[in-house]
Protein backbone atom coordinates (compact mmCIF):
# COMPACT_ATOMS: atom_id res chain seq x y z
CA UNK A 1 0.00 0.00 0.00
CA UNK A 2 1.23 3.19 -1.18
CA UNK A 3 2.21 6.00 1.79
CA UNK A 4 2.36 8.55 -0.44
CA UNK A 5 -1.12 10.65 0.34
CA UNK A 6 -0.76 13.83 -1.39
CA UNK A 7 1.43 15.11 -4.41
CA UNK A 8 1.03 18.70 -3.98
CA UNK A 9 2.30 20.56 -7.03
CA UNK A 10 4.26 24.34 -6.98
CA UNK A 11 1.53 27.42 -7.55
CA UNK A 12 2.38 30.88 -9.13
CA UNK A 13 1.28 33.13 -6.09
CA UNK A 14 1.28 37.01 -6.10
CA UNK A 15 2.77 38.30 -3.00
CA UNK A 16 3.09 42.12 -4.28
CA UNK A 17 5.67 42.80 -6.86
CA UNK A 18 6.67 39.59 -6.73
CA UNK A 19 5.53 36.16 -8.13
CA UNK A 20 6.37 33.24 -5.43
CA UNK A 21 5.37 29.50 -5.64
CA UNK A 22 2.82 28.73 -3.20
CA UNK A 23 3.33 25.38 -1.50
CA UNK A 24 1.33 25.79 1.48
CA UNK A 25 -1.88 26.06 2.51
CA UNK A 26 -3.58 23.48 -0.28
CA UNK A 27 -6.93 22.69 -0.62
CA UNK A 28 -6.26 19.35 0.09
CA UNK A 29 -3.95 19.58 3.21
CA UNK A 30 -3.75 22.98 4.33
CA UNK A 31 -1.50 22.32 7.31
CA UNK A 32 1.64 19.49 7.47
CA UNK A 33 2.04 19.60 11.73
CA UNK A 34 2.04 23.14 12.56
CA UNK A 35 3.41 24.66 9.04
CA UNK A 36 0.80 26.13 7.98
CA UNK A 37 2.08 28.06 4.87
CA UNK A 38 5.12 27.87 3.11
CA UNK A 39 6.61 30.32 -0.13
CA UNK A 40 9.29 29.32 -2.35
CA UNK A 41 10.57 32.37 -3.46
CA UNK A 42 12.83 32.63 -6.84
CA UNK A 43 15.39 31.97 -8.27
CA UNK A 44 14.90 35.12 -9.16
CA UNK A 45 17.25 37.72 -10.58
CA UNK A 46 16.70 41.09 -9.35
CA UNK A 47 17.90 44.26 -10.72
CA UNK A 48 16.20 47.97 -10.73
CA UNK A 49 13.49 48.44 -10.63
CA UNK A 50 12.57 44.98 -9.11
CA UNK A 51 13.76 45.15 -5.82
CA UNK A 52 12.48 43.49 -2.60
CA UNK A 53 10.48 46.00 -0.63
CA UNK A 54 7.61 44.67 1.28
CA UNK A 55 6.97 47.33 3.90
CA UNK A 56 5.97 47.12 7.16
CA UNK A 57 2.85 44.43 7.62
CA UNK A 58 1.38 42.83 10.68
CA UNK A 59 1.67 39.00 11.68
CA UNK A 60 -0.31 36.95 14.80
CA UNK A 61 -0.54 33.56 16.23
CA UNK A 62 2.63 32.11 14.38
CA UNK A 63 6.55 32.64 13.69
CA UNK A 64 7.98 32.86 10.41
CA UNK A 65 10.92 31.09 9.41
CA UNK A 66 12.90 32.73 6.51
CA UNK A 67 16.02 30.35 4.51
CA UNK A 68 17.81 31.89 2.07
CA UNK A 69 20.05 29.82 -0.73
CA UNK A 70 20.73 32.81 -2.57
CA UNK A 71 20.81 36.40 -1.88
CA UNK A 72 19.74 39.06 0.44
CA UNK A 73 17.40 40.41 2.31
CA UNK A 74 17.29 43.00 5.31
CA UNK A 75 14.29 42.32 7.96
CA UNK A 76 13.59 44.97 10.43
CA UNK A 77 10.76 44.72 13.06
CA UNK A 78 8.77 46.43 15.26
CA UNK A 79 10.69 44.81 18.32
CA UNK A 80 13.62 47.03 16.98
CA UNK A 81 15.83 44.31 15.46
CA UNK A 82 17.55 45.16 12.16
CA UNK A 83 19.10 42.41 10.70
CA UNK A 84 20.59 41.33 6.92
CA UNK A 85 19.34 37.66 6.20
CA UNK A 86 22.08 36.05 3.56
CA UNK A 87 22.30 32.16 2.76
CA UNK A 88 22.34 29.58 5.12
CA UNK A 89 20.61 31.51 8.43
CA UNK A 90 17.48 31.48 10.09
CA UNK A 91 15.23 34.29 10.82
CA UNK A 92 13.00 33.37 13.46
CA UNK A 93 10.31 35.87 14.38
CA UNK A 94 7.47 35.02 16.49
CA UNK A 95 4.62 37.15 16.68
CA UNK A 96 2.37 36.23 19.25
CA UNK A 97 -0.19 38.82 19.82
CA UNK A 98 1.47 41.34 17.41
CA UNK A 99 4.02 41.92 15.81
CA UNK A 100 5.16 44.26 12.63
CA UNK A 101 7.74 43.74 10.32
CA UNK A 102 9.51 44.88 7.03
CA UNK A 103 11.66 42.78 4.45
CA UNK A 104 13.65 44.75 1.98
CA UNK A 105 16.73 44.62 -0.59
CA UNK A 106 19.74 45.60 1.38
CA UNK A 107 21.18 48.96 0.14
CA UNK A 108 24.62 47.73 -1.28
CA UNK A 109 22.66 45.30 -3.17
CA UNK A 110 20.08 48.08 -5.28
CA UNK A 111 23.38 48.95 -7.28
CA UNK A 112 24.17 45.14 -8.64
CA UNK A 113 22.18 42.58 -10.15
CA UNK A 114 21.86 39.92 -8.22
CA UNK A 115 19.65 36.80 -7.50
CA UNK A 116 17.46 36.08 -4.55
CA UNK A 117 15.88 32.56 -3.91
CA UNK A 118 14.77 30.86 -0.39
CA UNK A 119 11.94 29.64 1.47
CA UNK A 120 9.62 31.70 3.54
CA UNK A 121 7.81 29.82 6.13
CA UNK A 122 4.93 30.16 8.40
CA UNK A 123 4.83 27.73 11.86
CA UNK A 124 1.38 28.55 13.93
CA UNK A 125 1.55 28.38 17.36
CA UNK A 126 0.08 26.30 19.84
CA UNK A 127 -3.12 28.05 21.21
CA UNK A 128 -2.39 28.39 24.44
CA UNK A 129 0.48 30.96 23.26
CA UNK A 130 -1.29 32.74 20.61
CA UNK A 131 -1.54 35.49 22.41
CA UNK A 132 2.20 35.60 23.70
CA UNK A 133 4.86 38.17 23.70
CA UNK A 134 6.51 38.41 20.36
CA UNK A 135 10.35 37.91 19.96
CA UNK A 136 13.10 37.66 17.57
CA UNK A 137 15.84 35.15 16.83
CA UNK A 138 18.62 34.90 14.41
CA UNK A 139 20.87 32.02 14.16
CA UNK A 140 23.77 31.37 11.55
CA UNK A 141 24.49 28.83 9.46
CA UNK A 142 27.46 27.29 11.57
CA UNK A 143 25.23 27.05 14.74
CA UNK A 144 22.87 24.61 12.86
CA UNK A 145 23.68 21.21 13.16
CA UNK A 146 24.64 19.31 10.57
CA UNK A 147 26.19 15.79 9.83
CA UNK A 148 27.15 13.64 6.91
CA UNK A 149 26.56 9.99 6.49
CA UNK A 150 27.14 7.80 3.63
CA UNK A 151 27.47 10.42 1.13
CA UNK A 152 24.31 12.48 2.08
CA UNK A 153 24.59 15.78 4.29
CA UNK A 154 22.13 16.52 6.92
CA UNK A 155 21.35 19.81 8.21
CA UNK A 156 18.45 20.21 10.94
CA UNK A 157 17.04 24.20 9.92
CA UNK A 158 14.71 24.07 12.90
CA UNK A 159 12.97 21.93 15.86
CA UNK A 160 14.32 17.78 16.69
CA UNK A 161 15.25 14.57 15.60
CA UNK A 162 16.67 11.85 17.13
CA UNK A 163 19.51 13.37 18.87
CA UNK A 164 19.79 16.65 16.86
CA UNK A 165 17.87 19.67 18.16
CA UNK A 166 18.33 22.97 16.02
CA UNK A 167 18.56 26.32 18.48
CA UNK A 168 15.94 27.79 16.92
CA UNK A 169 13.06 28.24 20.06
CA UNK A 170 10.23 26.52 18.32
CA UNK A 171 6.92 26.07 20.79
CA UNK A 172 5.90 22.38 19.26
CA UNK A 173 7.75 19.57 18.44
CA UNK A 174 8.49 19.93 14.98
CA UNK A 175 11.60 19.43 12.44
CA UNK A 176 12.78 21.32 8.98
CA UNK A 177 15.42 19.13 7.46
CA UNK A 178 17.67 19.83 4.51
CA UNK A 179 19.21 17.15 3.02
CA UNK A 180 21.79 17.17 -0.12
CA UNK A 181 22.87 13.95 -1.80
CA UNK A 182 26.50 13.83 -3.25
CA UNK A 183 25.70 10.35 -4.58
CA UNK A 184 22.49 8.04 -5.19
CA UNK A 185 21.71 6.98 -1.66
CA UNK A 186 17.96 5.63 0.02
CA UNK A 187 17.08 7.82 2.73
CA UNK A 188 15.31 5.86 5.88
CA UNK A 189 13.97 9.00 8.71
CA UNK A 190 10.46 6.55 9.27
CA UNK A 191 12.62 5.84 12.82
CA UNK A 192 13.21 9.40 13.35
CA UNK A 193 10.01 11.01 12.13
CA UNK A 194 6.99 11.90 14.43
CA UNK A 195 3.22 13.50 13.55
CA UNK A 196 2.57 14.92 10.04
CA UNK A 197 5.67 14.69 7.60
CA UNK A 198 6.11 16.30 3.77
CA UNK A 199 9.23 16.24 1.92
CA UNK A 200 10.03 18.90 -0.77
CA UNK A 201 12.29 18.64 -3.63
CA UNK A 202 13.64 22.06 -4.37
CA UNK A 203 16.19 20.36 -7.53
CA UNK A 204 17.33 16.60 -8.59
CA UNK A 205 14.95 13.65 -8.06
CA UNK A 206 13.49 11.34 -5.79
CA UNK A 207 12.33 7.91 -5.94
CA UNK A 208 9.56 6.54 -4.04
CA UNK A 209 6.98 3.47 -4.47
CA UNK A 210 7.94 2.76 -7.94
CA UNK A 211 7.48 6.64 -8.75
CA UNK A 212 9.81 9.78 -9.37
CA UNK A 213 9.44 13.19 -8.34
CA UNK A 214 10.83 16.16 -9.65
CA UNK A 215 11.83 19.64 -8.63
CA UNK A 216 8.93 22.26 -7.17
CA UNK A 217 7.14 19.31 -5.48
CA UNK A 218 6.02 18.23 -2.29
CA UNK A 219 5.07 14.54 -1.06
CA UNK A 220 2.78 14.30 1.64
CA UNK A 221 3.29 11.25 3.69
CA UNK A 222 0.59 9.20 5.26
CA UNK A 223 2.50 7.85 8.47
CA UNK A 224 5.63 9.89 8.86
CA UNK A 225 7.36 6.42 10.72
CA UNK A 226 7.30 4.85 7.09
CA UNK A 227 9.17 7.93 5.29
CA UNK A 228 11.80 5.91 2.76
CA UNK A 229 13.01 7.35 -0.36
CA UNK A 230 15.78 6.97 -2.75
CA UNK A 231 17.69 9.95 -3.82
CA UNK A 232 19.65 10.95 -6.90
CA UNK A 233 23.23 12.75 -6.86
CA UNK A 234 23.17 16.35 -6.60
CA UNK A 235 19.67 16.25 -5.50
CA UNK A 236 18.22 18.74 -2.51
CA UNK A 237 15.57 18.09 -0.59
CA UNK A 238 13.41 19.76 2.98
CA UNK A 239 11.52 17.15 5.00
CA UNK A 240 8.92 18.96 7.29
CA UNK A 241 6.41 18.07 9.73
CA UNK A 242 5.43 17.54 13.46
CA UNK A 243 2.44 17.15 15.87
CA UNK A 244 -0.68 18.23 14.66
CA UNK A 245 -2.81 20.07 16.87
CA UNK A 246 -5.82 19.21 17.98
CA UNK A 247 -7.82 22.75 16.92
CA UNK A 248 -8.21 24.00 13.32
CA UNK A 249 -6.51 26.91 12.47
CA UNK A 250 -8.16 30.20 9.98
CA UNK A 251 -5.68 32.51 8.11
CA UNK A 252 -6.89 35.99 6.68
CA UNK A 253 -4.43 37.57 5.27
CA UNK A 254 -1.15 37.40 7.66
CA UNK A 255 -2.98 36.67 10.54
CA UNK A 256 -3.41 33.10 11.83
CA UNK A 257 -6.08 32.01 14.85
CA UNK A 258 -7.74 29.15 16.12
CA UNK A 259 -10.62 30.93 16.35
CA UNK A 260 -12.12 33.84 13.85
CA UNK A 261 -13.13 36.82 16.26
CA UNK A 262 -9.03 37.15 16.96
CA UNK A 263 -8.65 37.41 13.11
CA UNK A 264 -11.20 39.86 12.92
CA UNK A 265 -9.75 42.18 15.74
CA UNK A 266 -6.29 41.88 14.29
CA UNK A 267 -7.62 43.06 11.58
CA UNK A 268 -9.49 46.31 12.68
CA UNK A 269 -6.28 47.19 14.65
CA UNK A 270 -4.27 47.28 11.71
CA UNK A 271 -6.90 49.26 9.34
CA UNK A 272 -6.88 51.43 12.60
CA UNK A 273 -2.77 51.89 12.76
CA UNK A 274 -2.96 50.10 16.09
CA UNK A 275 0.11 48.00 15.61
CA UNK A 276 3.16 48.74 16.63
CA UNK A 277 5.58 50.75 14.20
CA UNK A 278 8.83 49.12 12.74
CA UNK A 279 11.93 52.01 13.52
CA UNK A 280 13.45 53.24 10.42
CA UNK A 281 10.97 52.24 8.35
CA UNK A 282 7.42 54.47 8.21
CA UNK A 283 6.07 52.26 5.06
CA UNK A 284 2.00 50.74 5.27
CA UNK A 285 0.62 47.87 3.38
CA UNK A 286 -3.31 48.44 3.00
CA UNK A 287 -4.73 44.93 4.48
CA UNK A 288 -6.96 43.64 1.45
CA UNK A 289 -10.37 42.66 1.37
CA UNK A 290 -11.34 39.53 2.73
CA UNK A 291 -12.82 37.80 -0.04
CA UNK A 292 -16.60 37.53 0.23
CA UNK A 293 -16.77 34.37 -1.77
CA UNK A 294 -14.64 32.68 0.71
CA UNK A 295 -14.76 34.56 4.14
CA UNK A 296 -12.37 33.46 6.67
CA UNK A 297 -9.98 30.84 4.94
CA UNK A 298 -9.76 28.00 7.27
CA UNK A 299 -6.01 26.15 7.65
Amino acid sequence: MSNIAIVIEERAADIGNFLVGRLLPFRQKRMVGPFIFIDHMGPETISEPQFMDIAPHPHIGLSTLTYLFEGSIMHRDSLGNEVEIKPGAVNWMTAGKGVTHSERTPDYLRSITHKLHGLQIWVALPKDLEQMEPNFVHIEEPQLPHWSEDGVNYRLIAGEINNHRSEVPVYSPLYLIEIKADKDSLIKLGEHLYGESGLYILHGSVHAEGQEFGPKQILIAKDAKLCEFEIKAGTSVYIFGGEPFPEQRYIDWNFVASDIETLKIARAKWEQHQFPEVPGDDGYIPIPPVNPALGQKKA
